[in-house]
């Protein structure tokens, strides 16, 4: 992702399935199949939300022959929600702009 966008960032995110793909990608490499191992939907459902997270720029993506592995970008979550924290404090919004 070259420029944060909340909106991609909040619909990525806003998935239970999206959530979980997060959860079982945080800390290690992969694949669609090892993925759908985990949780209880079909191949072509993984392949669909890890598009997403990848459009958000939230997974890194590894090639490895002919598999595709993929891994929670944890940093990039950071960003996104220091992001979210900055564009929606109180210290950033003037009172008279919430109208």
């Amino acid at each position: 992702m070259t420029k944060f966008d909340p909106v991609l960032f909040a619909k990525a995110i806003a998935d239970q399935t999206r959530q979980n793909i997060m959860k079982i990608c945080c800390c290690e490499w992969l694949s669609v199949n090892e993925i759908v191992e985990h949780l209880n939907v079909t191949q072509p459902t993984v392949s669909h939300h890890l598009a997403i997270l990848r459009e958000a720029g939230l997974v890194e993506v590894r090639q490895e022959g002919k598999q595709t592995f993929y891994r929670l970008d944890q940093g990039q979550i950071m960003v996104c929600c220091g992001q979210l924290r900055t564009t929606f404090s109180a210290d950033v919004i003037a009172p008279e702009s919430v109208k």
